[in-house]
């Protein structure tokens, strides 16, 4: 019989429903395999029984004769940002270390509802802070992936590195993301697999810990365009918690998938042609741009002039959000408290953050602190936010020339952990292709594309129109379809 463990969403969902399996079969091959995975450190909460619970109601809901549920009998990851009623959240940090939720998130009560089942939750860089999943306060996630003849561990990307890492070594065969400027895209493009950022507003927040407001936004990581789109109908949908939720219908993705492209037009801007970029980068882009003019699409070149403003302007924004919704972690309500002996209220408060909260975290805090203090907010954040407007008009340009965009995921292929953990700025330049979609608001998806010279995978980003995933998804299925990505890690863990 076929490894349950090698199958993806659609594969899982479509067996199920015509009785090739049982549900319970696949919960018990994903339990099994999440437990012989425990090296890569992918999950920080195992939850078998969930999956478990979900496979037989899938299972007796057949055996019934009831029509089944749209994800019925698949187990997914659940990123650990996203509150689970009975079920740790941490955020992969000390300060929320044993915090149960007593309430479930928007987006996992979609998908329960939808049928499927959660097998964990899933390591993260901590609050979501970070390119490759070294910030968690419970240990770095490793990549799958190996460079040939060298053990040294890869980063998976981040902050969804337990995500991609759970993915591409078959420990799920989706999971949920978060992306604030990158962090479903960059982790996807490290790993070999799909993931796609939606437009801001298609998933509810509500329920999500939050790093910065204005631009968290979740999405689906899985191994190909078409488990992408059939997990994102099942997260998206308005919700009135959610003041930037948006009230349209959800789209029927999966049903209108096509990889034939006439008539449409895809820009190429040249401000991605960034100084210093790999030419194996460069290579694969124009890869890419041919494949698109295969599947029936005229090129185009756009610019986007304020692009290479993008990134200090991200790292302004996203820190000012940051520590403003970070405050709410005092030692107070809930998770950790730490109260030296006589200490008064500010104590604890210094006491408790100095505690919980990581390094990055506390550089970050410390930044959007600054940033947002009387005599620097117009001088920094107040043009930060001039800037981002600035972005979103470019793209609104572009878009008058274009259907969708065509643009490397990440500026390299995935490196060692620690390689450039002594050098924040040096990581922050993994976001410097991701970004400036986020700033935007727009949806934006990653695809493997290919390998590089050690091996390791490549990915090509589509961005698109405000609230075009259709075309966002049906150019990387185009993309997927002449690219043929294959390649899998070979299992050392």
């Amino acid at each position: 019989m076929t490894d349950l463990t090698t199958l993806g969403i659609a594969a899982i969902r479509d067996g199920v429903r015509d009785g090739q399996f049982k549900a319970r079969e696949v919960a018990e091959a994903f339990n099994a395999k999440v437990a012989g995975a425990r090296a890569l450190n992918a999950f920080l909460v195992e939850t078998p029984e969930h999956a478990l619970a979900a496979a037989d109601a899938a299972d007796a809901a057949r055996a019934a004769g009831e029509t089944l549920r749209p994800l019925a009998g698949v187990p997914i990851g659940m990123k650990d940002l996203f509150a689970t009623k009975g079920v740790a959240t941490t955020a992969a940090s000390k300060i929320l270390e044993g915090f149960v939720p007593p309430y479930e998130s928007t987006v996992s009560q979609n998908l329960w509802n939808a049928g499927a089942g959660m097998l964990g939750k899933l390591n993260l860089d901590q609050f979501a802070m970070g390119s490759s999943n070294e910030t968690s306060a419970f240990g770095n996630v490793i990549s799958p992936w190996r460079r040939p003849n060298d053990t040294a561990a890869l980063a998976p990307g981040g902050s969804s590195g337990g995500s991609s890492t759970a993915v591409s070594a078959g420990l799920a065969p989706g999971a949920t993301g978060t992306d604030t400027g990158g962090s479903i895209r960059q982790p996807a493009a490290f790993t070999g697999i799909s993931g796609i950022k939606p437009t801001y507003g298609r998933c509810s927040r509500w329920g999500t810990i939050a790093f910065a407001s204005s631009l968290d936004q979740a999405g689906p990581m899985a191994r190909d365009v078409r488990d992408c789109a059939i997990m994102l109908e099942a997260m998206a949908g308005f919700d009135a918690r959610d003041a930037t939720s948006l009230k349209l219908d959800v789209p029927n993705w999966e049903a209108a998938l096509s990889a034939d492209l006439k008539g449409k037009r895809v820009g190429v801007p040249k401000e991605y042609r960034v100084d210093g970029m790999p030419a194996e980068i460069e290579s694969l882009w124009q890869q890419g741009i041919d494949w698109l003019r295969d599947a029936g699409a005229e090129i185009v070149e756009v610019s986007l002039p304020h692009t290479k403003y993008a990134l200090p302007a991200y790292y302004i924004i996203a820190p000012a959000e940051a520590s403003s919704n970070l405050a709410r972690y005092d030692g107070v309500r809930y998770g950790l408290r730490d109260l030296p002996e006589g200490a008064g209220l500010q104590d604890m408060y210094a006491a408790t953050r100095a505690a919980g909260f990581g390094d990055e975290v506390k550089r970050r805090i410390l930044i959007g602190t600054y940033v947002l203090s009387a005599g620097f907010y117009d001088a920094y954040y107040t043009q930060a936010q001039k800037v981002r407007t600035l972005i979103a008009r470019d793209f609104e340009r572009a878009f008058g020339e274009c259907d969708v965009l065509l643009t490397p995921t990440a500026p390299s292929a995935a490196f060692a952990l620690g390689e450039k953990q002594a050098d924040p700025l040096a990581m922050y330049l993994n976001d410097v292709f991701t970004v400036p979609a986020s700033l935007a608001g727009l949806p934006a998806m990653s695809v493997p594309g290919g390998l590089d010279k050690d091996g390791l995978p490549l990915g090509l980003q589509i961005i698109g129109k405000p609230l075009d995933e259709q075309g966002v998804l049906n150019a990387g299925l185009a993309i997927e379809h002449r690219a043929g990505f294959t390649a899998r890690p070979q299992a050392w863990w």
